[in-house]
């Protein structure tokens, strides 16, 4: 033992100098993952949704399934969940988005592309993790629809009680 805490305070100043070069060291790590092209990729998944998401620096572009982001998702709510990464980020406008999405229905799958950009969005400038982070756009939403059991009508509820 080099040197001797005998505060409280020199513990607090002693302990904070460590955490803070551990999570400087941390961001210094993580560096941008980028493909031959200047692309990003990732996999978003939410429900039986699962898309693959490509990003790159262009005009705010959104292309999913070979379609305009307005034409494959009419609904303006799922429009703004898909611009939410960039929101938060502060990045709008910024990156073309080329995404194949598969499985579930348009809701599933609007949150399988906003996982998706997120991830790729995080890969591509490490500095926006912090944020995506704090704001749950990098945790996957684990929640599935639950499986029909035997004896019921559905997965809980049972079938009408008739008394004669």
């Amino acid at each position: 033992m080099a040197d001797q805490i005998n505060s409280l305070e020199e513990l607090k100043g002693a302990v904070t100098e460590d955490i803070g070069g551990v999570v400087a060291e941390a961001e210094a790590s993580r560096e941008p993952v980028r493909d031959e092209l200047g692309r990003s990729y990732a996999t978003g998944k939410r429900k039986d949704a699962v898309a693959r998401v490509w990003i790159k620096p262009g005009s705010g572009k959104v292309t999913v399934n070979g379609k305009e982001m307005n034409t494959y998702f009419a609904r303006p709510v799922l429009q703004m969940i898909l611009k939410q990464p960039f929101t938060v980020a502060g990045v709008e406008g910024e990156f073309d988005v080329m995404a194949t999405v598969a499985g579930g229905g348009l809701s599933g799958q609007a949150g399988a592309v906003k996982h998706g950009i997120s991830k790729a969005l995080q890969l591509y400038d490490p500095s926006l993790r912090s944020a995506l982070k704090a704001a749950g756009f990098l945790t996957r939403d684990s929640r599935v629809v639950e499986r029909k059991k035997y004896g019921k009508r559905k997965a809980r509820r049972s079938f009408q009680f008739s008394k004669r």
